[in-house]
């Protein structure tokens, strides 16, 4: 449930941002605020929506939510339980890699490719992609402070984006894509909508492509972030993000 988008609601005739899912976050915070500690028993439904101010429905959806991502225990007999060991939160909000490595810093995004190709291996496997047809690919080098800092890549499914945010795919052909990621056109338009994120982290070597597409030597060491962004279930983007040394820190989040 970590790296969610957060904003107003969606425009009308979009799926909008489902209470249950703000429900739950609001009470991941207050966990974590200490209004209900590691440790403690929750009240019961009845106060607990009672204090919340919400229906009981909606409160046992979040409820069950919490126990399948190992915030609370329930026990027979006891009740729900807050878990000692909160799962980690990881990147703590679902933000284009361009905002989390130019916070306070000029950040220039320069477009190497906006393109059509056919799939390949990465896209198959993380991506719902139409039988036979391209994808949309693009790939751009993030300067901050004048630093190439991170060699990004993304692939989408124009007709996955189109169905589920139909604006979207206007905004990827339009001017915008010359100065922002792929993703940061996305969360733009999917502001309110329950967009969530997954990373993993690997330390590899640059390689001779990228490498020179960031200037550097092909044994160079580096970060490689591989993203993936879905609405509720279903992938809209892939990606990879390459990060040299010297590319500033990405904010990670952790609690236990």
């Amino acid at each position: 449930m970590a790296d969610r988008q957060q904003g107003r609601e969606g425009a009308p005739g979009r799926p909008q941002r489902r209470p249950v899912v703000a429900l739950y976050e609001r009470m991941v915070e207050a966990i974590r605020g200490g209004a209900y500690p590691p440790g403690s028993t929750l009240p019961t439904e009845p106060r607990l929506a009672a204090e919340l101010g919400v229906s009981r429905p909606a409160l046992r959806e979040a409820l069950i939510l919490l126990q399948e991502d190992g915030v609370i225990t329930v026990r027979r007999g006891v009740g729900r339980t807050v878990n000692h060991h909160l799962p980690p939160r990881g990147f703590e909000f679902l933000k284009p890699v361009e905002a989390l490595l130019g916070e306070g810093r000029q950040v220039v995004t320069t477009p190497l490719a906006r393109t059509r190709e056919e799939p390949t291996d990465f896209s198959t496997q993380h991506l719902v992609l139409p039988a036979h047809g391209e994808v949309r690919f693009w790939e751009s080098v993030i300067e901050v402070g004048g630093l190439a800092a991170c060699l990004t890549q993304e692939w989408a499914a124009d007709e996955t984006v189109a169905e589920l945010l139909p604006d979207a795919v206007a905004a990827f052909d339009g001017p915008g894509a010359r100065t922002s990621s792929m993703l940061g056109l996305l969360l733009d338009l999917g502001r309110g909508l329950p967009l969530t994120g997954s990373s993993t982290i690997v330390a590899t070597t640059l390689g001779r492509q990228r490498g020179a597409q960031l200037g550097r030597s092909a044994d160079t060491p580096g970060v490689l972030v591989t993203q993936v962004v879905r609405l509720d279930r279903t992938p809209l983007l892939a990606a990879k993000h390459m990060l040299p040394p010297g590319a500033p820190a990405l904010p990670v989040w952790q609690a236990r």
